[in-house]
């Protein structure tokens, strides 16, 4: 028998003063948050992926499992600098697929 994964798909607004970011290091500010909420286990569970990052509107899609999505929330709330930028990211919505997300979700083109 198979365990089914479930994941969860947020879509993000990333709000940062200064230059242009890119994907890694939005990734790397989501990955540290939860790594320093919650640990090594903590972000093991987590099963972060970010699917997307538009450069120009600076809006995101972060995958993780349906389990983790508490500790997601609560760690991507906490992030206050991506780099050495004060910055913020703020979750939109949350769906089970991305094709959900996407008509949820209109991002700007």
């Amino acid at each position: 028998m198979t365990k089914l994964i479930r994941r969860r798909y947020l879509a993000l607004k990333v709000e940062c003063e200064g230059e242009a970011l890119d994907h890694r290091a939005v990734s790397d500010a989501v990955w540290n948050a939860v790594l320093r909420l919650f640990g090594e286990v903590g972000s093991s569970q987590a099963g972060l992926y970010l699917v997307n990052f538009d450069r120009r509107s600076n809006y995101a899609v972060l995958r993780c499992s349906h389990k983790a999505l508490p500790m997601v929330k609560a760690a991507i709330a906490s992030i206050t600098k991506i780099g050495n930028q004060p910055a913020a990211i703020h979750v939109l919505r949350v769906s089970g697929s991305l094709k959900a997300l996407g008509k949820k979700v209109s991002f700007p083109q």
